[in-house]
């Protein structure tokens, strides 16, 4: 089964993921995608984690519509 992951954040040399347990996780920088960012939703597959560029744009859109809300 493939496990999917939110990256919190970038500390030094590793991305700070975050699982579905809502645990922090830390994963070496150079074995993610070259353009990662915070945010981006990640796919574990085969021990290669790939970007899940549809979910990450879903999620993104979704906070979004949040905050619009907040301030309406």
């Amino acid at each position: 089964m493939e496990e999917k992951y939110i990256v919190d954040r970038f500390e030094e040399n590793y991305a700070v993921i975050e699982t579905k347990e809502k645990k922090m996780r830390n994963v070496n920088k150079k074995d993610l995608p070259k353009d990662i960012k915070s945010g981006d939703v990640l796919v574990n597959k085969d021990g290669k984690y790939k970007i899940l560029k549809e979910e990450t744009e879903k999620r993104t859109n979704y906070i979004k519509k949040l905050t619009n809300d907040l301030w309406e």
